[in-house]
């Protein structure tokens, strides 16, 4: 659609941003939202009904791998940006772990030049480290002017104590967060799934959850010395939800964000789905599974992301130990959201937006909500909406996900950015 003017009607508006849930109509302008009311009356407009459905924030997935520049065969910033439309997600931050890595001006400009024609608002994260090889800063002060949102090694954790000191150091002088993958490479090393009954059922080599745990400690202690803003990606045990949950209780300057697939599966589903059930950090026991959904209740979690990890087929398709890690994500995870922690129970539609929108909008520092003279990028949702998983239909360029052909409860039904609706189900 080409609209300039969109009327959304019928719908039930919640921002928990600005204790807002109402049954009202949006009316967008010029990329805007320019108008909030109950019966708003507008000519020349294209009319959404959003009835039976949630008018939200646009959603922002913080964690996703876009693979340009160097890995197009597995996706592209547009092609990325067309599967989080699909996904309804209005905005994404994209991971540097590209060839060559965002550590420069000149691939974060590459990156936006390319984001100029994407389907959603892409966000670069750059570089803790000069090629991720952690020995030598990147340069804060030009990567966040040049326009990144946050810094990450990602895949790759900042094993050196003194060197994360001084990178949270730099993101409090700078209000910039630091991203890590929490990860202590010597307990990790040939790893391929979580340490437990599982892997020694199946002869595969473990990573112990203490391999995340040491590194969330580390990174939690550090960022009481510092004041700087560390935000642990991923994280998939309960002893890392125990320790974050204590850093909160402390109010230290400490954020975290879960998967779908940590609070959806264990590591039991290695034996189902081989490697699309493998990523890193690994999927890990029932306990692990539970904890991670009861801190998602409690707020200890901040964020889900999905840690879209697009591959081409030659590199799952292949014995486990030598498989990459990782599984897309950015098409199935707010219908996994709805179905398993919205419809069991676990969490609210008002903790859903939070999860989804409001706090990973915060952490970045990009504008988010629904009043009047904001950026018209809105979720519209429907938690009744049946949906089942065909990866064959994704916007993805890859497959590698675990979830071709569950049926779920809830979907995204239209993704609007800057006014226009870029994505609604087809038929619609």
């Amino acid at each position: 659609m080409n609209q300039e003017r969109l009327l959304i009607r019928n719908g039930r508006v919640l921002d928990p941003s600005r204790n807002l849930d109402a049954r009202l109509d949006l009316l967008i302008a010029d990329g805007k939202i320019v108008e909030i009311g109950a019966d708003l009356r507008a000519a020349d407009v294209v009319i959404f009904d959003a009835a039976n459905a949630i008018v939200a924030p646009g959603f922002v997935d913080m964690h996703v791998h876009l693979r340009e520049p160097g890995k197009e065969e597995a996706e592209t910033v547009l092609t990325g940006s067309r599967a989080a439309a699909a996904g309804g997600f209005t905005a994404v931050a994209c991971m540097p772990n590209t060839a060559p890595v965002n550590d420069s001006i000149l691939t974060t400009q590459f990156i936006l030049q390319k984001a100029a024609s994407a389907a959603v608002s892409v966000y670069p994260i750059a570089a803790i480290t000069k090629n991720q090889a952690g020995e030598e800063l990147t340069d804060f002060t030009a990567l966040k002017e040049s326009g990144v949102v946050a810094v990450s090694d990602d895949g790759r954790p900042v094993v050196n104590s003194r060197l994360m000191r001084q990178a949270l150091e730099m993101g409090f002088r700078l209000n910039l967060t630091v991203i890590d993958h929490c990860e202590d490479p010597y307990l990790f090393q040939g790893g391929a799934m979580n340490e437990g009954q599982e892997s020694r059922k199946l002869g595969i080599q473990g990573i112990p959850p203490a391999a995340e745990e040491i590194m969330v400690a580390r990174n939690i202690l550090l960022s009481k010395l510092t004041g700087g803003h560390v935000h642990l990606a991923h994280l998939s045990t309960a002893g890392s939800m125990e320790l974050v949950r204590r850093a909160k209780a402390e109010k230290l300057n400490v954020t975290a964000e879960v998967t779908p697939h940590h609070f959806t599966l264990t590591d039991e589903a290695v034996s189902v789905y081989g490697t699309n059930a493998k990523m890193n950090p690994p999927l890990r026991s029932a306990e692990d599974l539970l904890a991670v959904q009861l801190a998602i209740a409690d707020g200890t979690v901040d964020v889900i992301a999905s840690d879209h990890a697009p591959h081409h087929a030659h590199t799952k398709t292949v014995e486990f130990h030598k498989a990459a890690f990782g599984i897309i994500g950015l098409e199935t995870s707010v219908s996994l959201g709805l179905d398993r922690l919205v419809h069991t129970g676990l969490i609210s539609l008002q903790r859903f937006v939070e999860l989804y929108a409001v706090n990973s909008s915060r952490i970045l520092g990009i504008p988010c909500g629904i009043e009047k003279g904001l950026p018209a990028n809105i979720t519209i949702f429907d938690p009744e909406r049946p949906v089942t998983i065909e990866a064959s239909l994704f916007q993805s360029k890859s497959r590698n996900t675990p979830f071709d052909g569950w049926s779920l409860k809830g979907s995204p039904v239209a993704t609007i950015v800057n006014g226009r609706i870029v994505w609604h189900p087809p038929g619609q």
